[in-house]
């Protein structure tokens, strides 16, 4: 078996007649693309433009994403690089398989959704791709009122969703507000 290396560097608008052509040709050998960097312009953010690529790569059907580094054409890349490298392919190709359907991958996606909408702060980091980074984040920036995020404070959308459903119950039930 063999595997077909695609190119490195596509403009966002041509990765599909690109993924979908070196599908066609190879007969649906396995795929796969480094990025592919969107741009050339990110010097020091190839990881970013690599993502974006590959996100899109991986919606129309590449098979395995390379990773990239954001000291691409640069320099060596540090553990820290391949790091962030590794992190930004995982999403891409996992946001790929949330656009194409994929069951495992939408479920992952509703966990932390779902946990994020409670204000489960422990579930939704702990169910993330990095826990350890999301973890020093929140400890970092978490909010100290009750039942909101940092971002939003008191105007945390979820708080007021849940406001809004409880008063709508009320008036529903004949009740005042």
């Amino acid at each position: 078996m063999a595997m077909v290396e695609g190119p490195g560097h596509v403009p966002l608008h041509e990765i599909e007649a690109n993924v979908l052509l070196a599908k066609t040709i190879c007969r649906n050998a396995p795929f796969y693309v480094l990025g592919p960097l969107v741009t050339d312009i990110a010097c020091g953010h190839d990881h970013i433009t690599a993502a974006i690529g590959g996100a899109l790569a991986s919606y129309y059907g590449a098979d395995f994403l390379c990773c990239v580094t954001p000291t691409e054409h640069l320099g060596l890349p540090t553990k820290a690089d391949v790091r962030a490298g590794v992190l930004a392919s995982r999403i891409a190709g996992h946001a790929g398989d949330v656009a194409r359907g994929n069951a495992r991958a939408r479920e992952w996606d509703l966990s932390v959704s779902r946990a994020r909408a409670n204000l489960n702060w422990k579930q939704m980091i702990d169910a993330s791709l990095d826990p350890v980074r999301a973890r020093r984040i929140y400890r970092a920036a978490a909010s100290r009122t009750a039942d909101v995020c940092t971002m939003c404070g008191e105007f945390c959308a979820m708080k007021k969703s849940r406001e809004i459903f409880r008063n709508a119950t009320r008036m529903s039930k004949g009740g005042r507000i």
